[in-house]
């Protein structure tokens, strides 16, 4: 971007080009396949009579994209609470130049001299290095140096893990400079190992310790000590004023006050069963059952969920309600249908609602989905914009008659992220064997908050037809946002029929059926998912 015929810029621009299209793309051997520009960053106006402009200063932005062979291996800011030590990869090798950070914006300066990549030969050799290490299994954290510095990034591993960091004194150009690098976390032992490695490396120069992790939830620098409530608080200020304009102010101030809760321990799992049990259970080689992969406009979830109930055992149908319409497929062909999630007629019928009348309103589809409902071999769950669907054809689901609707979240806005739940003891087929266990999910919608009346609301508790609670980190059933994300009245998010054969719920187990679908997951899971359990439990309802 830059504002090209001014002053200056075209030499800017020119110098811009030269260095990343004929210097560092060929030095790295890899290439820009596409590419945008804007060549006019610069307005003029008048204000009172008096000509003004205002030119932005020449930029270039780089998104890099590149193959993953192992999603395993992907490494996050997450310090663990381990002897170790925080090792800094500087590629400036003490340079710090100052010019542009948020340390000169602070004091009004921009500086002269700015951080720069000084050896193509360094950047490849410390891509080599975070490579080879992190396939040893050496790296237990990482966060790349940039905004803020090396400060910032500390910091921003604290938030991710609230731990404690002590770092060793650094000068004020060491602590801001945002010069390319990185922060590692090595385990003490393993860092020994390899200072004869580091003596070798061309990196040696740029190969520092400046500090180690310790379980105080605290930043000591430089004689300082400081709180890592504090730290975090300033950090998400700005971002918590945006929200509190953008959305419901309670639930803004509710997530705000996380931060300094000193009982809140993040996303944890406690199965209570037993996720390595064997994936090939004795009868599922014997056939595949026919199962209901059902959808309609904007429906998007329904690849992974295929993708779960095929690992089962399933024939997995991939059905569009066009094909029920047209008479193409019939239900009375299939054991098992799961209504996915997704955006039904944009929600622009309320949650599910359009797709949901389509079935309501059009006899021929009323009597086949009630014929399949009623057939006592089969089971049905919804998902998401699915369970919204399903639970507007409770008239037609025997046991289903005090089920809830799904109306827009407390928050106002589309919540996407990982929660805990509890399974609940119900009456759920799908989750039998998995009473009590706490489970990261993801859920991913913006009408998720269950609506009943008080009346309706008991019924569902006193005949075991709850299934799923939203529940703090400590396991307790909870309305605070965002660990309870829409706001649902008494933490409930899944429901089940009477006889157990019809399940409802918001969150997406379709998206957590492996161990590499979560975000956040126990280390010792590594193949199996905790999710895989309640398809695994659909295939021997069925038999």
């Amino acid at each position: 971007m830059a504002a090209a015929g001014q002053k200056g810029e075209d030499q800017a621009l020119f110098e811009g080009v030269k260095a990343i299209g004929m210097e560092m793309c060929p030095a790295l051997g890899i290439a820009i396949p596409v590419g945008k520009d804007s060549l006019s960053m610069r307005t003029t106006w008048n204000d009172e009579g008096e000509d003004k402009s205002v030119t932005s200063p020449m930029s270039g932005v780089i998104t890099a994209f590149a193959p993953v062979t192992d999603v395993r291996k992907t490494l996050t800011p997450e310090l663990k609470n381990e002897d170790s030590v925080l090792v800094r990869i500087d590629l400036s090798k003490g340079q710090f130049r100052l010019g542009g950070s948020i340390l000169a914006q602070v004091y009004k300066a921009i500086g002269s001299v700015t951080p720069d990549v000084d050896s193509f030969d360094d950047f490849k050799a410390f891509f080599a290095l975070v490579q080879d290490w992190n396939n040893r299994g050496l790296i237990k954290a990482y966060h790349d140096i940039g905004d803020g510095g090396l400060l910032a990034t500390v910091a921003e591993m604290m938030f991710a893990s609230r731990l404690g960091v002590a770092l060793e004194d650094q000068s004020t150009e060491a602590l801001f400079a945002e010069e390319i690098g990185a922060v590692l976390q090595i385990a003490s032992s393993d860092w020994e190992a390899l200072q004869a490695e580091i003596a070798e490396s061309s990196l040696k120069d740029a190969i520092s310790v400046v500090g180690t992790v310790n379980n105080s939830d605290q930043l000591s620098i430089n004689g300082l000590v400081l709180e890592r409530a504090d730290l975090q608080v300033a950090w998400t200020e700005v971002s918590h004023q945006i929200q509190r304009l953008r959305d419901n102010v309670e639930t803004a101030d509710s997530e705000f006050a996380l931060i300094t809760d000193k009982n809140h321990k993040g996303i944890i799992a406690q199965p209570t069963f037993d996720l390595n049990e064997p994936v090939e259970e004795p009868f599922i080689s014997s056939r595949r059952p026919n199962m209901v992969i059902l959808r309609e406009q904007g429906v998007n979830g329904h690849v992974e969920m295929a993708a779960a109930f095929d690992k089962v055992g399933f024939n997995t149908v991939d059905v569009h309600m066009s094909d029920l319409l047209a008479g193409r497929i019939s239900l009375d062909d299939f054991e098992g249908i799961v209504a996915c999630g997704g955006f039904s007629y944009g929600d622009v019928m309320g949650a599910g609602g359009g797709w949901a009348k389509s079935v309501l309103f059009n006899p021929k589809l009323r009597d086949q989905f009630e014929k399949f409902f009623h057939r006592q071999e089969t089971f049905s769950l919804g998902i998401c914009n699915g369970c919204q669907m399903l639970s507007q054809l409770a008239p037609l689901i025997p046991g289903a008659e005090n089920w809830p609707r799904f109306h827009r979240n407390t928050s106002e806005v589309f919540e996407a992220r990982a929660v805990n739940v509890r399974v609940e003891k119900s009456h759920s087929i799908l989750l039998d064997g998995m009473e009590g266990s706490i489970l990261p999910i993801a859920v991913a919608h913006g009408e998720g908050r269950v609506v009943a009346t008080e009346d309706k609301i008991a019924a569902l508790n006193a005949g075991n037809q709850v299934s799923l609670r939203y529940v703090d980190s400590l396991g307790n059933a909870t309305q605070q946002y965002p660990l309870n994300p829409n706001g649902s009245p008494e933490a409930i998010t899944g429901v089940t029929s009477k006889d157990g054969r019809a399940t409802i719920m918001m969150p997406h187990p379709e998206r957590n059926f492996r161990a590499i679908q979560h975000s956040w997951k126990p280390e010792e899971w590594t193949e199996d998912g905790a999710w895989l359990r309640m398809f695994r439990n659909a295939r021997k309802f069925i038999g």
